[in-house]
This record gives structure tokens, sequence and C-alpha cells, in this order.
């Protein structure tokens, strides 16, 4: 999110623009995700997001100009109540009025897809061929390295400590390594904002929750190329990942915290309901896996927007899990904002204000 802004600020001819980096740039969340990209939600502002984002990555060989490992191979959701298939077929018709092209296709057009899949049952999924998955590291050094030609600063292994303010702005951050003076300030920092705004009063709920994920061993015969697919009731998904695949499931008992050890117990759980819905994987070994952190938000939408407060305090934080497959199109966002014109999006709604004013909340749905 944080290289995203940035490219998208210098792009735009804004200049004497500072990174800063508590460790190196990818350490955090942006090194850790499974990578998906994809426009298949239920709330409007988010499949607008998802979509104008799918846009970007798709010329991201062009501009900024990097190899991200994008594999357009859909996202495939996997529905096993008649409620679920309700929900997903609402949003796939707002999905379609948007321009997304997904559909709700029954059980045997899905195995197809998946040949993994048992259809014992399965309702119906939902699929969208505009949707995959990247490599978000890679797409981390294309920013910076595009930003970074256009005079962009990256101050790494650099820690905020504080905000000085002056009436209602920000005038300096302070850090381990000496005072930087500033007239705008843009808090990216993921799982960790709510401390950045701390600091300069205004608050931002996100809250950190661990989400874990494992790769298996080379496989023979190799994987056939399928969609990243999510059995929705018990968030287990799996994707193609170099020789093998990638496994990953939400740990409903997770506690909150900052804690990113990696622990393969929750592979148990994996493993239980893959049992049931792709059973070829339920034994497959794995050589490892990692740990990150979600930003999660109460209503698991963004925070983006300006302080009320402090007019040249912004955020872009909470994604909930969808922080880097939106990052494009929220960076042209900040950009915007920045310079105090419209965004192709409006952004009240995710105003972090609406927790505490009243504002209508929307709970995206499609999560994991």
């Amino acid at each position: 999110m944080g290289t995203s802004i940035a490219f998208h600020l210098a792009e735009a001819g804004v200049r004497r623009i500072v990174v800063i980096e508590r460790d190196e740039l990818g350490s955090g969340s942006s090194g850790k995700p499974i990578g998906g990209v994809r426009a298949q939600f239920s709330d409007p502002l988010n499949i607008a997001l998802g979509s104008r984002s799918l846009r970007a990555w798709q010329d991201f060989g062009q501009r900024p100009g990097a190899d991200i490992r994008l594999d357009e191979v859909g996202y495939l959701f996997l529905l096993t109540g008649a409620e679920q298939a309700a929900d997903f077929e609402t949003s796939v018709r707002i999905q379609n009025e948007l321009g997304v092209p997904s559909r709700l296709i029954d059980p045997r057009e899905a195995q197809r897809l998946c040949p993994y899949l048992s259809t014992d049952g399965l309702v119906a999924a939902a699929y969208s061929p505009a949707d995959g998955h990247a490599r978000p590291r890679l797409a981390v050094q294309g920013y910076a390295r595009a930003a970074a030609r256009a005079g962009v600063v990256f101050a790494t292994r650099t820690a905020v400590t504080g905000l000085d303010t002056t009436g209602d702005r920000v005038t300096a951050v302070h850090t381990d390594h000496g005072r930087i003076s500033c007239a705008t300030v843009i808090c990216a920092a993921g799982a960790w904002s709510a401390a950045i705004g701390d600091m300069a009063g205004v608050p931002l709920p996100v809250r950190p929750v661990r989400r874990q994920l494992a790769f298996t061993e080379p496989l023979t015969p190799p994987a056939p190329r399928i969609p990243f697919t999510i059995d929705f009731a018990s968030t287990a998904y799996f994707h193609n990942s170099d020789d093998g695949l990638l496994f990953g499931l939400a740990d409903p008992g997770q506690a909150e915290g900052f804690d990113t050890t990696w622990t393969p117990d929750w592979l148990t759980l994996f493993r239980a309901a893959v049992r049931h819905r792709a059973p070829a994987l339920a034994d497959l070994e794995t050589t490892g896996g990692w740990a990150g952190l979600y930003e999660v938000t109460p209503d698991r939408n963004a925070l983006i927007g300006r302080s009320g407060t402090l007019p040249n305090f912004l955020y872009a934080t909470g994604f909930s899990g969808h922080g880097f497959l939106q990052a494009p199109a929220v960076g042209e966002i900040m950009r915007d904002l920045h310079l105090e014109r419209a965004p192709f999006l409006d952004v009240t709604p995710f105003s972090a204000d609406r927790f505490t004013t009243g504002a209508p909340i929307r709970p995206e749905i499609h999560v994991v």
C-alpha cells in the first residue's frame, strides 16, 4: 500500500516524498499474503476497488514495469447452502452491473474447473475468470523501483516514534533516526496503524489477526492449473504455487495479536475441511509455510480518507485481507485526496469516523 501510494504521488509530480518503514520493504503483511487478486465482493465499493486494481495488475509490466507473476486463473467460491448461494447470486448480479464477468455455476462445472473437488454437498459455486493471484513481493519491488526512479526516498530500518502537531496540522514525524518536517502524513501502516493513529489523536480501529498458510512439496504428476479455490463455509483455500499448491484457512479460534510465529497445528483444520471437499489434498505433505497479519476493522471494510481534525493526516489501512489486491486503486485515490481532486470513487463511506458518527455500516460478506 505504501509503495503504491508513493508511486502514484511521484508519477503525478509530487516531490519530497519519504516512505518510512521500520524494517525492510515487504517485511510486514505485504510479504506474507496469499496473493489473490479479485473483484468478487459483496459491496459495490469493494467491487470497484478490486476491478480497477485488476486492470492495473494486468498492465503492471508496462506501468510501473515489473513482472508480478500474475496468473489469471479465476476465483472459485464453493457454496454448500441455499443461503450462501442466494447471497452470492445477489453479489454476482451487482458485480455484473459493474462490469465484472462473474457467474454462478453448478457443481459439475466447478469440478471441471478444479478436478480436485468432490461435488458431494455442493449447491453451487461463484466463478470469475478475470480474478487470479500474483506475487506481492514482486509488486512491492516494482512499485518501489519506479518510485525511487522518480525521486522517492525509502527510509528503511526506521521506526516512527511520534508526531508533532501545531493547531490542526501535523508538522513533523519523529523517528529513531531523527525528525522529518512534513506537509502531509499518510498512514499506510497496516496492522500497526492504530498506534500511528494514536500518535495523531486519530482513532483508527484496526486490530491484528494472524493468518497462516503452507506449501506442498513439488507434485508428480504436476498439479493441474486450477482457479484460486475457496470452500466458503470452512474458509479452506488452495491454488497453484510453483510446482505444488498453496494451502490456507482462516482459523476461527485465532486470538488477536501481533504474533507471526508459524504453527502448523492449524493444518489439522485444513485437512479436515478438504478431506470432504477435495479428498486428494488431505494427505499431501507440506514443506513449510508462514504466518502474517490481517489488519481487521469491525465491518471488514477498509479505512480510507482524511482526518476531520487534522486535515493533512490521511490514512489507507484496515483492508481486512484485501490490501494487496486493492493497492493499485487505493494508490490512485490517495494521490487524488492529497492533491485535493475528486478520485474515481467516492470513498466517504470508508471514513474512519463511520464507527462514531452513526454512518451506515456495510459489512463485507466475501471475506476469508
